[in-house]
């Protein structure tokens, strides 16, 4: 047995994560400890907050493991640069320094940022897989398929493997530039977004939209084979070498230039949205079918950027290709770190494994935890004025109340989620029957655009009395119906209105009785919760359904845009002055933003434009 330091770093995303004798302890990305949104800097943070968990000395680490192979990607970058010069100048000499600083040279600057005190090996496992082992070792599965997708890591964008006992296996991969993660980030730009960062908000818009570009981006822009590659014509596009991620043809082929960032989002940018989700869909589906035909398995297991693409995955768990799908929560790179880690221990070390039969994530509930004398101290030093509610039943029973009363709540309780969901312990939490909720937390909470939906979090043995869905979804990452006797009959005014261009008037727009959380499809971002991995937060669930007869709740991360979800109770109260947030609960204390003394204006300004909008 050992312990094992996993590390992802120097693209998108660090995070660190610790594994002690098989057992996952600790893992968390840096951009909670640094406040900076996606840091990529070296996760001396999170390693560091890993290691306490941990209790376990710099020195006295078995191996530390990093989630890519540089030298590789360095590789694919000069042969890249080569092919396309002398177009890419630029982008190659941006990118140089920090490849001859740093990431040529990644042994050193690892013992470096770990005080010098490390002087074992440093494993580097490949990029997808990585992703494998974060998605195969923690599931449920003795025996699945593997299935990773996102942008790129060394020279693969695609991968199909298998998973059995304590090994993984690569059978298939697809390469740079053909990846089906930089298609749906090149739309992502051209739509406004941010890349690695915005796709989250095209899935959101594609149901606003109609896929009428479907046919012209399999015509012109990729060959989409059955077994679920592609290969993209690179006329279009700017990535390989390039600063921008299409190009003027692109631009053409859509009918103008990409849209600003912040300005008005137009018809064609939902239409361009449903058209690429409409694509993405269709390739992940394929290549889980050939998966499927390549491996003999009955269950699946997927990590990579794409397996963030809830939509895609409730269509393919409902396709039945598979009889189970089992998604890593950290699906991007931060859960590279993870999977770097469990592959050293399973796949090098061989030691046994026992699958766990509700997974071995811990409900992703793997960062740092503060007792209530913490909280007090932090609360206090930042002169916040709270009341202390000894009795859980009691707070339970105060906070259901105020949700029950239309109140916007800041839920902090027990360890920080590792991954891009709040699924409990950091959450912004509400009543889904309010029809003005979902506009109030978008505008007035989270500071963003109000066209998008909030998730619902619902108790996992109620799930199916309002959604088309019976199956654990702990982490979020399954989009299905509302039940079609909880959707209501639009009116004529109302459906008038769903067909309106300023998309703050659909959004309005009640759809069912769960207004809050039911997108303009009927669909919804699923979290179930159980006893077991969400405790405190599903015991609150309990209350709120005493209380109100719902079993079901609005659960967004606590964040305001641009800002990474909050850490500390420091973080959290900070959060409350600055956004119109009615009450926050940290552990157990409660705090209403009505007893605090207000910030000015120009103080609350300071504090959200501190964060660069995303």
């Amino acid at each position: 047995m050992a312990s094992i330091l996993g590390l992802s770093a120097y693209y998108h995303d660090s995070a660190a994560a610790l594994v002690k004798d098989g057992d996952t302890v600790a893992a968390a990305q840096e951009e909670r400890f640094t406040r900076i949104k996606h840091d990529y800097h070296f996760p001396e943070n999170a390693a560091r907050y890993c290691l306490e968990e941990a209790g376990i000395a710099i020195e006295n680490l078995d191996y530390v493991a990093f989630y890519d192979k540089p030298l590789q990607k360095f590789d694919r970058l000069i042969e890249t640069y080569l092919a396309y010069a002398p177009h890419g100048l630029k982008s190659f000499m941006m990118a140089m320094p920090l490849w001859l600083k740093t990431k040529l040279h990644l042994p050193r600057e690892i013992r470096k940022s770990l005080e010098g005190r490390y002087k074992k090996r440093v494993v580097f496992t490949g990029h997808h897989e990585s992703h494998a082992a974060s998605a195969y070792f923690p599931s449920h599965f003795d025996k699945a398929a593997i299935l990773t997708v996102d942008g790129v890591g060394e020279w693969d964008t695609a991968s199909i493997g298998i998973g059995e006992g304590n090994k993984i296996k690569i059978l298939k991969t697809m390469h740079f530039p053909h990846s089906l993660g930089l298609l749906y980030s090149a739309f992502t730009y051209f739509c406004g977004f941010r890349v690695n960062s915005g796709e989250y908000k095209l899935m959101g818009l594609a149901p606003y939209g109609e896929p009428k570009y479907v046919d012209l981006i399999l015509d012109k822009l990729i060959d989409l084979k059955e077994d679920g590659s592609l290969v993209m014509d690179q006329s279009y596009f700017d990535y390989s070498a390039g600063l921008r991620m299409t190009n003027a043809k692109f631009a053409e082929l859509f009918g103008g230039k990409e849209r600003s960032p912040e300005s008005p989002i137009t018809q064609r940018e939902m239409d361009l949205a449903a058209s690429i989700q409409v694509v993405t869909e269709k390739a992940v589906l394929n290549m889980a079918r050939y998966a499927r035909e390549l491996t003999g398995c009955e269950n699946l297991c997927m990590a990579g950027g794409v397996a963030l693409n809830c939509v895609a995955n409730g269509k393919l768990l409902r396709s039945g290709i598979f009889n189970d799908l089992f998604v890593q929560p950290a699906a991007g790179d931060a859960g590279g770190a993870l999977g770097a880690a469990l592959f050293v221990h399973y796949q090098l070390l061989d030691n046994e494994r026992e699958a766990d039969p509700g997974d071995s994530c811990k409900g992703s509930l793997l960062g740092p935890q503060f007792s209530n004398d913490q909280v007090r101290a932090e609360l206090d030093a930042a002169g916040a004025k709270y009341e202390f509610v000894e009795d859980e039943a009691t707070l339970l029973e105060t906070v259901a109340a105020e949700a029950a009363s239309e109140k916007v709540i800041g839920w902090f309780a027990g360890r920080m989620e590792f991954g891009p969901r709040a699924l409990g312990c950091r959450s912004i939490i509400g009543d889904p029957r309010s029809p003005a909720m979902q506009t109030q937390m978008n505008l007035r909470i989270k500071f963003r655009e109000s066209f998008r939906p909030f998730a619902p979090v619902v108790l996992r043995e109620e799930v199916a009395d309002y959604f088309d869905h019976d199956g654990d979804s702990p982490y979020m990452l399954i989009v299905a119906d509302v039940k079609k006797e909880l959707q209501r009959e639009l009116s004529d005014e109302e459906k008038t209105a769903m067909k309106d261009p300023d998309l703050r008037k659909r959004v309005n727009v009640p759809r069912s009785t769960l207004p809050a959380i039911t997108h303009v499809d009927m669909s919804a971002r699923i979290q179930t919760i159980d006893e077991r991995r969400h405790g405190r937060f599903y015991r609150l669930m309990k209350e709120f359904k005493k209380q109100t007869g719902c079993g079901v709740m609005i659960n967004t991360s606590f964040n305001i845009r641009g800002e990474p979800i909050v850490c500390t109770p420091n973080d959290a109260f900070r959060c409350l002055q600055a956004t119109d947030m009615d009450v926050l609960v940290v552990e157990n204390f409660v705090l209403r933003k009505a007893d605090q003394t207000p910030l000015t204006e120009a103080e609350k300004a300071k504090y959200v434009e501190s964060f660069a909008l995303d």
